[in-house]
């Protein structure tokens, strides 16, 4: 995802990080919202331009995803 209100880097290097670690690495990439979830959670599908979501599976990054 490329815009003016997210970051250009591949979501693929927060995987395996733990929570804490992949949310502050992601403020500091400049995310303006960081949401971490646990597996199976039920979410609104509304695409948030500027968010990047976490599943967090014992306090691990397993899956990441924008909006």
């Amino acid at each position: 995802m490329t815009s003016e209100h997210a970051p250009d880097h591949a979501s693929e290097t927060y995987l395996g990080l733990d929570r804490e670690e992949a949310e502050r690495l992601a403020g500091t990439r400049g995310w303006s919202v960081v949401r971490s979830l646990p597996p199976g959670s039920i979410i609104t599908m509304e695409y948030l331009e500027g968010r990047i979501n976490f599943e967090v599976e014992n306090g691990v990054v397993t899956r990441v995803w924008h909006g």
